[in-house]
């Protein structure tokens, strides 16, 4: 029984790690490409400039909402381990 928990305990975090680990990757890349097309837009048409840095702040704000989603999972699997509580369940029955 100790030898399944610690493999399930295990696996949850290399789960954890793999989530923070492609939401930071998917932010950066996220906000590289949302900046370089914002220095391109407000290149190509100055006057746009101020509408333009509105929805970069938009999106920027849900850009970063997607990682704190993720790091929620996480924090869920972490602390609140569901396939542990599963694991423990099905073993008492």
């Amino acid at each position: 029984m100790q030898a399944l928990i610690a493999q399930v305990q295990s696996m949850t975090v290399l789960a954890v790690a793999i989530i923070i680990g492609l939401a930071a990757i998917g932010t950066a890349l996220g906000f590289a490409i949302l900046g370089g097309k914002f220095l391109e837009a407000s290149a190509r048409q100055p006057e746009l400039m101020p509408q333009l840095q509105t929805k970069l702040f938009v999106i920027a704000g849900l850009l970063d909402a997607i990682s704190m989603i993720g790091v929620g999972v996480s924090l869920l699997f972490t602390f609140n381990n569901p396939f542990l509580t599963a694991l423990t369940t099905a073993v008492a029955q």
